[in-house]
Parts: structure tokens; sequence; C-alpha cells
């Protein structure tokens, strides 16, 4: 406590300042309503300043004050005040907490300022009596030399004394009171933690988008660099064909890479938030610089991905017109996941089907075989088992007799 009175003092000091427009303004007002001339000079005056008090409550639910005051408690106080989140409009919650802090700190402040400037004085007053050679006036009483001096002395030192212990107390009054007059209001932790819940979900979001793309590029790189070695000198056209797939896929990762960025870069958020980027042949961006976000694939996209993949793919789409671009959107990730089992874990033709059937959307990836002899590991399952969950479906996915299958259905509309 001995470390921080010095700062609080201030602190106090501070409200007093604050508080002596208002009383200035109350004398002015005293001196016209009885009739007198005002003199500003005339120490604190109790009945102006149990009237003022109200004004001060008043003007604190209006004015921008709150962030001074958190920093004067931080700075000042030495109290640990969590910075209030930053919301378009103060609620009348936190405007009645910050006018009682307000209104708190000037009242304390005024007492402790005021007292300050009577009792210092004052003091260093007495302490020169004993060395005074004739009797010396204080207020009204003249005070001779010797032990009525000395008296005098010991009564403004423990004055003083009494003065070091209220603005101590008072500090330490305010620091306690700050954290929860001036902290985050119920409703703005409530607010806080409904945006950090929105935050860690749109990351969890990133994280499977980059998992499934990612994990499908370097699935699809794997098996076509392998293939391309075991033909590159009996069949270079076979083996170019396999390096053209791992360039595309590459390609592709790398931009679904720099979309997961862009996303996350705080200065893009900054910067005015997502921007429209002109999409380019068969869904993807047109080229800007390779960077900036680009826009997420959706279903129109599933020839470029069975491009990408280099395997022999049969393809059964229907009319996927009137999907939803949520429910598109999820759906590709779902087919780049399922494709990629399919090629890791399977063998021969993959035969892949996307159609619209009543109200929901059938989607289906199988192929024969079972050419690395075992299921799936990592989060490929459990990324698509979520995505599937969260739009309110059904996933099937798994080796079988006939080999490697992947069947899922999704609603196009929500329950009601």
């Amino acid at each position: 406590m001995r470390r921080n009175l010095p700062r609080r003092w201030a602190c106090l000091i501070l409200g007093g300042a604050l508080l002596m427009p208002y009383m200035m303004a109350g004398v002015l007002i005293a001196a016209q309503w009885q009739g007198q001339s005002a003199n500003l000079l005339l120490p604190i005056q109790i009945g102006v300043f149990v009237a003022v008090l109200p004004v001060v409550a008043v003007t604190g639910l209006f004015l921008p004050i709150r962030a001074l005051e958190v920093n004067a408690a931080q700075g000042l106080l030495g109290a640990h005040v969590e910075t209030p989140p930053r919301q378009a409009g103060r609620t009348w919650q936190e405007r009645r907490r910050t006018a009682a802090w307000f209104t708190l700190h000037l009242a304390i402040g005024g007492l402790v300022s005021g007292s300050t400037l009577a009792i210092v004085p004052f003091t260093l007053v007495t302490l020169a009596l004993p060395f005074a050679g004739r009797g010396t006036p204080i207020i009204g009483v003249i005070v001779e030399p010797g032990w009525p001096a000395a008296l005098w002395t010991l009564g403004g030192l423990a004055l003083l004394g009494a003065l070091v212990a209220t603005a101590a107390g008072a500090g330490e009054l305010l620091a306690r009171l700050a954290p929860v007059l001036l902290g985050p209001t119920p409703a703005e932790r409530l607010a806080a933690a409904e945006e950090h819940a929105r935050t860690l979900a749109e990351r969890n979001r990133l994280a499977r988008e980059l998992h499934d793309s990612v994990g499908h590029a370097l699935s699809v790189v794997t098996l076509q660099a392998a293939a391309a070695g075991r033909v590159l000198d009996r069949d270079p056209d076979t083996a170019r064909k396999a390096l053209a797939a791992i360039e595309q896929s590459a390609r592709t990762a790398l931009e679904d890479l720099d979309h997961v960025l862009g996303v996350l870069r705080e200065d893009d958020r900054a910067g005015g938030g997502r921007t429209d980027v002109p999409r380019g042949g068969g869904g993807r961006p047109a080229d800007q610089g390779g960077r900036g976000r680009a826009p997420q694939a959706t279903l129109a996209d599933l020839d470029e991905l069975v491009a990408a993949s280099g395997a022999q793919v049969r393809q059964e789409v229907g009319d996927l017109s009137a999907v939803p671009a949520v429910v598109s959107r999820e759906a590709y990730r779902i087919l780049q996941e399922a494709l990629t089992n399919a090629i890791k874990h399977g063998h021969g033709p993959v035969r892949l089907a996307a159609a619209v059937r009543g109200d929901d959307l059938r989607l289906e990836v199988t192929n024969p075989g079972q050419g690395n002899g075992g299921g799936p590991g990592g989060r490929g399952v459990t990324g698509m088992r979520e995505r599937v969950r969260l739009l309110r479906g059904e996933l099937d996915a798994g080796p079988t007799e006939a080999g490697w299958s992947v069947t899922v259905r999704l609603p196009l509309r929500s329950s009601p």
C-alpha cells in the first residue's frame, strides 16, 4: 500500500480537480440565488458540495468518461480492471455503473483534495510555531511560544497523519470498487463469450477446410508421384499426366491455404472485410497477385476437383442448381475428403454420384478393393461426420465387401 499511496493520492487529487468546475458553477448559482457576489476562492461549501453530486451523477450517465476512468484506475490506483469489449452503443446498465463510479471518485477526491489543501499548510505553520519569538494567531487563537506551541505542533502532525491514513483508505476503497463498477457488465461478458465462441467455431471450420484441402492434395501428390516414378521410362505420356495432376493439386491446395490465411489475417479484417473476387474458368478465383481471400469452392467445382485428383473417376452428377450455398460448400468438402479416402484405401476406378432426391442431397463415393489393406486414419472421417452433423444429415463411411464407400444424405432445408 505504501508503494501505491502516492499514485492513489494523485488519483484522488484528479477527482478533486474534475469536481472543481461543478463546485464553481454551484458557488455562482448559490450566490445568484442569495443575491450576493460569488467568491470562487472560498473554501469548500458543504451545501454546494452536496448539491452538485446529483449533477455529477447525471453527467456521468452521458459523458464518455469510462475509458478515462479505466485508465486512471489502472495507472494510478493499481486496480486490475478488465478492458470492456467495444460495443456499438452504450447500455443503461453500463451508464449507471459508470455514473456511480464517477460520482464516487469525484466525491471522495473532492473531500481528500480539500483536506490536503487545508491540512498540509496548517501542519507546516504549526511546525514553525515553536520557533516563533512571539504569539502567533492560528484560526482565531493566539498561540504563545513554549509548550502551547509544541502542543499545536503535535496536533498538526496528528492531523497530517490522519490525512495520510484517510487518503490510503480512500484509495484502497476506490481500487476495490473499480473492477466492480468499471469492469464489463454481465451483458458485456455474455457478448464477449458469444464472440469468443463464434471465433472458435470459425477457426475450427477453417481447420477442417485446411485439413480436407491440403490432405487431399498431399494424398494425390504422393500417389501420382509414385505412379509417375513407376512409368516414367516406359510410358512418358502417363508420367506427364501424373505430373500435371500433381501441379494442379498443389496449386489448388495453395489457393485454399491462401484463402484460410486471408481469413485469419487481421489487417484484412481491418481493411473493410471480404472483397468479392472474380471467378475464372472452373470456378477457381481469378488471378489477383497470388493473395487475397478466394470464394469457397462449391459443387460447381466438382470437375476441377476430379481433374486435380488424377484418378479415374466416373461421375454421376445430376442437376445441383437447387442446392443452397451453405450445403453446396460443405458437400464439396465432404466429397473432397471422400475422394481422398477412396484413392488412399481402394484401387481401381472411383464412382462419384451426387444428385437431389426430394428434399435431400445424396452423395456417394465408392471404389473396389482395399489397396492399402486398411481403413482410413487421421481426422478425415471425423471431419466429414462433423460437417454432416452440423447440417443435420446422415453419413455412412468405411470399408465394405465391395471396397471403400462413403454415403451421405444432407437435407436441403432446415427441419421446423
